[in-house]
């Protein structure tokens, strides 16, 4: 809305409007006002959660081995994660951009499903929640709406680079196509010829192999959104786990939507211009200000959790974000942590189904996801269920959360650096 007002004041040559043409400026902007909504904010609203008791309720504390106690603390705080992000980019956004138009809307439309998930679980004291089937219908429905905009808009296009041999082949310069296309076209990592396309896989069909190409496309959108989604809400069980390892992610896929929104970066890197994607950035930096906001509450010991309200929704903007830059496909090194935290939940359930085949109760971590395995000593497992075979024992020492967490936080900062270095190594 400001955008739009100091568009039109500077058509008026009104001094010091032009600033708010530049992405730098309403970026840096966007994560100021999203650290001041989500502190400021966040503090009188955790306080009316406490006085209607909107409290955490299920989680189980006899886990923490320090003995912290969990239970009482206010829940949904995801809440003010999603206010910290909407205010800004409505503020500071281009709302007829197709992207920021899509990024709001899976802000919304996750953190609905997540507050659908909260409601019952705090106000109907239903551990469980959600229906899992309605979760993945909701994360399956964004993908589709996804997926059908960015093949369905005129302004979801990009100009497809080029390596151009100069000067009898002694050089070569990287040039983009004059025309901005559609195209089913996404970024494959650690090979000189970058750019995939979908449509490949559907050479048999002729003339359709396009639309095969967008069908593909869409799939894949589909599964990376509900997978990301699911990843972050799994992620989500130690104090400040998923809001720092997000603000990591969210600051790569900053730099990257940047990148790919400067045709002369994109030039230099060897990569596709994608037009229209700067508004990606301010999006981004307002996700990265209300994540580290919130942590000012949700930093050990919480004060608040995100719960399903915050977490699906973050897991939903990592997921979407990536699509509309072409960089899905890097997600699995990107957003590491959270594929190996469903990774380790996988695992666990067909090795105990494996077991229970042969008459023995068994798991292969101590506990599930993950990083509750870091924090469980056996002795404890042992006691909730008498008849359990562990085959994992390490590690012997167990772990304080606080330093499980920062542990975590710097395996996705060597993962981010892992991700943006892709740009070069080939």
């Amino acid at each position: 809305m400001l955008y739009y007002f100091f568009e039109y004041l500077n058509k008026l040559n009104v001094p010091g409007a032009r600033m708010f043409t530049y992405i730098s400026f309403r970026s840096l902007l966007a994560i100021l006002i999203a650290l001041l909504v989500s502190t400021v904010f966040g503090k009188y609203f955790i306080n009316l959660l406490k006085r209607q008791q909107i409290t955490e309720t299920q989680r189980d504390a006899s886990i923490d081995p320090f003995g912290v106690q969990k239970i009482g603390i206010p829940s949904m705080g995801g809440i003010i994660i999603l206010a910290a992000i909407l205010i800004p980019c409505l503020l500071l956004g281009r709302l007829n951009n197709v992207y920021m138009q899509l990024m709001l809307i899976t802000t919304v439309w996750l953190g609905g499903l997540g507050f659908a998930d909260d409601y019952i679980k705090v106000f109907k004291r239903d551990k469980e929640g959600l229906h899992g089937k309605f979760k993945i219908i909701g994360q399956v429905g964004l993908g589709v709406i996804v997926g059908l905009t960015l093949y369905f808009s005129d302004q979801a296009v990009i100009r497809e680079n080029i390596e151009v041999q100069r000067y009898a082949g002694q050089t070569t310069e990287v040039v983009h196509n004059i025309e901005a296309q559609k195209s089913t076209k996404t970024t494959i990592p650690f090979v000189k010829n970058n750019n995939l396309d979908y449509a490949n896989a559907f050479n048999w069909l002729g003339e359709h192999r396009q639309l095969g190409g967008w069908v593909l496309f869409g799939f894949m959108t589909i599964l990376v959104v509900t997978a990301v989604s699911n990843g972050a809400n799994l992620n989500d069980g130690m104090d400040g786990m998923t809001a720092g390892n997000s603000a990591i992610i969210g600051v790569v896929l900053g730099v990257l939507a940047y990148v790919s929104s400067h045709i002369s970066m994109a030039s230099y890197l060897n990569i596709m211009y994608i037009p229209g994607s700067e508004e990606l950035v301010v999006y981004l930096c307002a996700f990265v200000g209300a994540l580290i906001g919130f942590l000012w509450y949700n930093a050990f010991p919480a004060q608040v959790f995100m719960g399903d309200t915050g977490s699906l929704t973050i897991g939903g903007i990592i997921a979407v974000s990536a699509i509309i830059i072409r960089k899905e496909l890097l997600i699995p090194l990107l957003c590491g942590v959270f594929f190996v935290e469903s990774l380790s939940v996988i695992i666990q359930r067909f090795y105990y189904k494996w077991g229970k085949k042969k008459g023995v109760k068994q798991r292969f971590f101590k506990r599930t996801p993950i990083h509750d395995h870091f924090r469980t000593s056996v002795a404890q497992v042992q006691k909730m269920d008498p008849g359990c075979t562990i085959k994992v024992y390490h590690p012997e020492t167990l772990l304080h959360e606080a330093k499980i967490t920062v542990r975590f936080w710097i395996v996705t900062i060597i993962l981010a650096a892992l991700t943006i270095i892709t740009l070069k190594i080939r």
